[in-house]
């Protein structure tokens, strides 16, 4: 997004009285969220596990607001545990009312070779990725449902189209996301629920720090193509598609990347392939196999 169209919009505060629950919100991509709408006028509720980490974004999100009204909630606890988040979250509802939207970012990736992962590096990346975001929302949808509105934003990945070496853990959660947005469109439609899915490629995090110093070197050498975009490029690309009303939401390159593989499938699988000969090819001796 442009800085004149960004100031323009933040002018207009298109969101100004409208709530946000965002999970996943400390750092990265969930916090870049929060902190744009809170610009473009709107309260939020902000959840991650880390309260040190939590309390500081929470300051630095209340610095872009405009109006005393709005407000910026913390909420420490894991999006995982339906027990410890169901009264956090209804308590939130009884105190601000049912939120305009959820958007659900937790997530994580720990790359490695295949043969290097247990079973339960499977069931961590699922429990996380996948179920950090159904629980929130399995939580909020009565409430939407009662009030016949609302928006629910699930985050996956380009990866969740794409599959790459390094990345069996963490793909499939990120498609099971898009299998669950779309069945809940489907079903929730009735209730006009909204449902999108935005599909970041690498993002400038904390989270993409970490996983470049465990990734496998072909991975991060065929990831060089892609580029690296900014966690404020994603909540601009966010923004921008729920005023769209899109379904799916593709910042940057993914949007090509989405595009080729539903119509030329296996063009990109070859492509793939190609790209992981080469970065073996490049490694040269440190060629694990």
């Amino acid at each position: 997004m442009k800085e004149k169209k960004r100031s323009k919009l933040i002018e207009k505060q298109p969101f100004k009285g409208k709530s946000v629950v965002v999970c996943g919100a400390s750092e990265g991509i969930g916090k870049g969220i929060a902190k744009l709408f809170v610009e473009l006028g709107a309260s939020v509720g902000i959840i991650a596990r880390r309260v040190d980490v939590l309390e500081e974004a929470k300051k630095d999100i209340e610095t872009v607001k405009s109006e005393d009204s709005q407000f910026v909630e913390a909420i420490a606890c894991d999006a995982t545990d339906m027990d410890k988040l169901k009264p956090l979250l209804d308590g939130f509802v009884n105190d601000h009312g049912v939120p305009d939207y959820l958007i659900n970012v937790v997530g994580f990736a720990m790359p490695d070779y295949i043969e290097n992962h247990t079973l339960a590096d499977f069931k961590n990346h699922m429990d996380v990725n996948y179920y950090g975001q159904l629980v929130p929302t399995l939580i909020l949808l009565p409430h939407f449902m009662k009030e016949k509105s609302g928006h629910v934003v699930f985050v996956s990945s380009v990866a969740g189209y794409i599959g790459l070496i390094g990345y069996t853990a963490y793909t499939p959660t990120k498609a099971a996301l898009i299998g669950l947005a779309e069945a809940l469109k489907n079903e929730l439609s009735p209730y006009k629920i909204k449902i999108s899915l935005i599909f970041p490629p690498d993002v400038d995090t904390p989270q993409f720090e970490r996983e470049n110093k465990v990734k496998p070197k072909e991975c991060a050498i065929m990831s060089e193509r892609a580029g690296l975009l900014q966690p404020e490029d994603i909540a601009e690309a966010l923004i921008e598609g729920i005023m769209k009303k899109k379904v799916y939401i593709t910042p940057g390159e993914a949007g090509f990347y989405w595009w080729a593989k539903r119509h030329l499938t296996g063009l990109v699988l070859n492509i793939v392939e190609k790209d992981l000969k080469k970065a073996r090819k490049k490694m040269g001796k440190d060629y694990k196999y």
